[in-house]
């Protein structure tokens, strides 16, 4: 199993609308995950500095990395762009930076 954790940066005073777009995720967005070997995945917020941490365990890294030039990733971002700090205004990708894990037990 690999485990994977990353942290994005949600904008001011959108915890709410992210949580109910949360609530109300495409099932295509769930499918891809499942096919790509998603088998755990959770979402955590920081309210010191409005982070959200993902983490998240996979059966195969590979499919996984490649998610993002899927066309229902790319409409998911536009859909999700005015809540996280993104990586351009023409790009709706969060700016995302993966953790490193220090420690583990099973």
């Amino acid at each position: 199993m690999i485990r994977r954790s990353f942290r994005m940066t949600l904008k001011e005073g959108k915890l709410e609308e992210y949580k109910r777009k949360h609530d109300e995720v495409w099932p295509e967005i769930s499918e891809i995950l499942t096919s790509s070997g998603v088998t755990n995945y959770s979402i955590y917020y920081d309210k010191k500095d409005n982070t959200l941490i993902e983490y998240m365990e996979l059966t195969d890294d590979n499919t996984f990395d490649q998610m993002e030039e899927l066309e229902t990733i790319k409409k998911w971002n536009i859909f999700m762009k005015d809540l996280l700090v993104t990586k351009s205004e023409e790009d709706a990708s969060p700016i995302v930076d993966e953790l490193l894990e220090v420690f583990h037990h099973n």
